[in-house]
């Protein structure tokens, strides 16, 4: 690695502009992006997402990573800006977040473990309300707070679902006031949610402060700000507010901050991340995910919306693998050669395709490119690519670095030569709540439309006659299909999504719609990736 003060020099940052966690991590003092922009350029955004993936995913950090080293290879200032890993995902089923071979971010560990506290600032903050919550009920509840209805629960940065649904209170007199309640995982806090699309700390204070928390025996909304412990709360947020500073195996400077789910939140890093990106480097490259359906729709409708931003370019990660399994094929086959499985795939592609041309955004098709792919099943993808008249890349930056990515770095180039149409939302906010779900069902997704039960019509009673209808929404959905069912592979057609609640996330600034059998707390899978890390003389293995 080189010295993060070579890193930050490439940004234009000088060591007061940085609070130092150790040799090689950083936080990047606020201030310095209150700075007025100096670069002669002005910057470009690039949005990379990826097809529905397999339980593997499609490399879509690896990708961002291998793209960013290529863009600085080609002289370019160029900085990656990321999401944070979660511990569950890297204990779980996927492994770490940090990318992979010679397209990672370092330290790597670091960045998967304890990464400068971050994660364990928001769960804190998050259980301090919890707990101030409780406590409120405890001492006779001067706000009328109903126990049964407290919606906020305890979050914690671990996979356990023995936890989703959790009696507390039972210790007696003394043991607080029983009552059910569960444990979401931090990725899924609606404080991350709100730290990810705050523009700064005293827009987070607002956030928290108009958090609905619960409501009266009488059916009044309580908000958070009303238990008193914001202050506290932003107390424990305050180094987490800063962006974090480390770099690519190659010397990319990457700026890493915030870590909500996109298949259970709006799946971005944070709004002062990406701004930090645009103001100090000339290329900023980020990632929403899983799919395109989720991360990068709620990317463009939730965050990019909020926050001013637009891409100018949006790269689509395809493998042959996941291509296959769209095509029909078993997880376990598919290495193996099968250009007409990827070409069965294709219409998953395909749909992809399409949506990122409803934002009116160019796409950039790049194929991941793994060492089992054959030239022929190679050229299938590219022959659709080209017979819709957009750009493909064939990437090898796992293996390669840098140099595995430039032909993807030229074709990001040549796309953003003249500037971007501002993106077109699926949605105007004005709509009916309704009509914004059927708007993401059927252009997104490909469904017939939006099927709510009971008990979501319910939800929307309640939440339009609080006043909420007017936020964009944010669809917790399975990232393994287009649907709502994980086993529907391939482009699925004639069904329909079902809403089974609707949530109000007054704080972060949009509804959450639980679609499925969507959890917001996963749990480990029968063989979890935990049990191939260990620690040997010192050094963390098995974590990648």
């Amino acid at each position: 690695m080189l010295p993060l003060s070579e890193i930050a020099a490439r940004l234009g940052l000088v060591p007061d502009d940085l609070i130092p966690f150790g040799r090689d991590k950083a936080k990047i003092d606020l201030p310095v992006l209150l700075r007025r922009r100096s670069r002669p350029n002005a910057p470009r955004l690039i949005l990379v997402s990826a097809i529905t993936p397999t339980p593997a995913g499609e490399g879509k950090t690896t990708t961002s990573i291998g793209l960013a080293d290529a863009l600085t290879h080609l002289g370019q200032c160029a900085a990656v800006v990321l999401r944070e890993p979660s511990l569950g995902p890297c204990f779980g089923v996927k492994g770490g977040g940090t990318g992979g071979g010679r397209s990672r971010l370092q330290p790597s560990d670091d960045i998967n473990l304890h990464f400068n506290g971050d994660f364990h600032a928001v769960t804190s903050a998050h259980n301090l309300l919890a707990a101030a919550i409780d406590n409120h009920l405890h001492f006779g509840s001067e706000l009328d707070l109903d126990p049964r209805r407290v919606s906020w629960r305890r979050v914690l940065d671990m996979n356990d679902r023995s936890l989703r649904a959790t009696m507390i209170g039972l210790g007696g007199e003394t043991g607080g006031i029983p009552r059910e309640t569960g444990f979401d995982i931090t990725a899924a806090s609606e404080l991350m949610a709100m730290l990810c699309l705050a523009d700064d700390a005293d827009d987070l204070r607002a956030r928290i402060d108009r958090t609905l928390i619960g409501f009266t025996r009488k059916g009044a909304p309580v908000l958070a700000g009303m238990v008193g412990v914001t202050g506290a709360m932003l107390a424990l947020l305050r180094d987490t507010l800063m962006p974090n500073l480390v770099q690519t195996e190659q010397g990319t400077p990457a700026i890493v901050h915030g870590g909500p789910f996109a298949n259970i939140a709006h799946g971005c890093n944070s709004v002062i991340a990406t701004r930090a990106g645009l103001k100090l480097a000339d290329w900023v490259v980020t990632e929403a995910g899983f799919g395109f359906d989720l991360g990068a729709e709620k990317f463009l409708d939730i965050k990019c919306r909020a926050a001013g931003l637009d891409p100018d370019a949006i790269v689509l990660v395809t493998t042959l693998r996941a291509l296959k399994m769209h095509g029909g094929r078993p997880l376990d086959r598919v290495a193996e050669p099968d250009a007409a499985g990827v070409a069965a795939g294709l219409p998953n592609l395909e749909k992809h395709l399409e949506s990122i041309a409803m934002f009116g955004k160019t796409a950039i098709v790049a194929i991941n490119r793994f060492a089992s792919d054959t030239a022929e099943e190679i050229a299938v993808v590219e022959q659709a690519c080209q017979r819709r008249g957009v750009a493909v890349a064939l990437c090898e930056h796992f293996g390669k670095g840098a140099e595995g990515a430039l032909e993807l770095a030229r074709r990001v180039v040549e796309a953003t030569a003249t500037p971007a149409k501002p993106f077109s939302p699926l949605y105007e906010l004005g709509a009916s709540v309704a009509d914004k779900l059927d708007a993401i069902a059927t252009k997104m997704y490909g469904a017939d439309g939006v099927t709510f039960t009971k008990a979501a019509e319910k939800d929307l009673r309640d939440l339009e006659k609080l006043g909420y209808a007017g936020l964009p929404i944010c669809v917790a959905k399975t990232q393994n299909s287009l649907s709502d069912d994980p086993k529907l592979r391939g482009r699925p057609s004639g069904f329909r999504i079902t809403v089974r609640g609707l949530q109000i996330c007054a704080g972060a600034g949009f509804l959450v719609a639980l679609t499925g059998e969507m959890m917001r707390m996963p749990g480990l899978p029968r063989v979890p990736q935990a049990g191939k890390i260990d620690l040997k003389d010192g050094r963390i293995t098995g974590l990648t």
